[in-house]
C-alpha cells in the first residue's frame, strides 16, 4: 500500500520516492488528511512547518509538490470497520510520532443532507454506506488524538450531527474573506470562485485537541447561490474539487488562531 520508505527519524536523512530531503529535527510538522489542494497547507508551509498532505488523488506514494516544504501523499484510506488503527499506522509510517497540527477534509458525498434525496437508493445498494463514511470521519478525531495535537475536520451540513455530534461551529467563506487583500484572484479556480472568498456555503467545523475558533473579518457578499454552484453540474470530479476547494481565508485564518 505504501510505496516509499521512511525513517521516523526527523534528525536523519530521509529516503522519499527516489529522493533524499533532510529535516531539521526543530522543524514543525503538520498534516492534512483528503487535501488535494494543498491551500489549507498553504499558510503553514509558508511559515515554515513541513506539511503533508494525503489524497487518494495524488500520485501513489510521497511527491514533492511545487512548494518546498509541502509533500503530497497519494493514499486511499480504508473505511471497513476496525480499520482506523490500520489506517492510522500507514499515515505514521510517512509521518512520525511527532506532529503539531491535523486537519481534515472526509469524502461529505454519502454524509452531507443536500444529497439526501439519494440516501435511500443509496442504502439498498449498501445499508452500511453511511457507517463508512463516518469511519473515514473518526479517523480525523483518532489520528489527532494519537498525535496529542490540535485537530480539526470540515464537513457541510451532514448527518454527522446526529452520528456523531454536533459541530463545534459553522461559517461562510466570505466571513473569513477580510484575510485576503483587497486585489485577490483566486490562484486555481479564478472562473469560479470570486476574490476574497465573497460567496456563501455553510461549513461546519469538529474540532479538539485545543484548537482555537479564528476571528472572523467579513467582506460582502452577494445574495443568493455561489458562484460554483451555479456554473457548476453533474458529479464530475473536477466539479468536485472546485466546490470543495478550502477557502483560503479561512485557511489563514486557522493558521493565525493555532500556530
Amino acid at each position: 500500500m505504501l510505496e516509499c520508505s521512511v525513517n521516523t527519524n526527523v534528525d536523519k536523512t530521509r529516503s522519499i520516492s527516489g529522493y533524499l530531503t533532510k529535516e531539521d529535527n526543530m522543524q514543525k510538522i503538520a498534516v492534512f488528511l483528503f487535501d488535494f489542494t494543498g491551500i489549507m497547507a498553504q499558510p503553514w508551509a509558508d511559515a515554515g512547518y513541513l506539511c503533508y498532505c494525503f489524497d487518494g488523488q495524488h500520485p501513489k506514494g510521497v511527491t514533492k509538490s511545487n512548494h518546498k516544504n509541502i509533500l503530497n501523499v497519494g493514499m486511499w484510506f480504508l473505511n471497513s470497520p476496525d480499520s482506523i488503527a490500520e489506517n492510522i499506522k500507514n499515515i505514521k509510517l510517512i509521518t512520525g510520532d511527532r506532529v503539531d497540527f491535523l486537519f481534515g477534509f472526509p469524502e461529505c458525498t454519502d454524509l452531507a443532507v443536500s444529497g439526501a434525496a439519494h440516501f435511500s437508493r443509496k442504502k439498498e445498494l449498501n445499508p452500511l454506506f453511511q457507517d463508512e463514511a463516518m469511519i473515514l470521519v473518526r479517523l480525523v478525531e483518532s489520528l489527532g488524538e494519537s498525535y496529542g495535537c490540535k485537530w480539526a475536520l470540515e464537513n457541510p451540513v451532514s448527518v454527522i450531527s446526529s452520528k456523531w455530534r454536533k459541530p463545534d461551529f459553522s461559517f461562510h467563506p466570505y466571513e473569513y474573506g477580510g484575510y485576503l487583500p483587497g486585489n485577490d484572484v483566486h490562484p486555481i479556480y479564478p472562473d469560479y470562485i470570486k476574490p476574497m472568498d465573497a460567496y456563501p456555503k455553510k461549513t461546519c467545523i469538529w474540532s479538539g485537541g485545543g484548537f482555537v475558533e479564528p476571528v472572523r473579518r467579513f467582506v460582502h457578499c452577494e445574495p443568493g447561490y455561489s458562484d460554483q454552484h451555479k456554473k457548476l453540474g453533474g458529479r464530475s470530479l473536477k466539479t468536485k474539487n472546485i466546490r470543495s476547494a478550502t477557502p483560503r481565508g479561512f485557511a489563514k485564518a486557522v493558521f493565525l488562531a493555532n500556530s
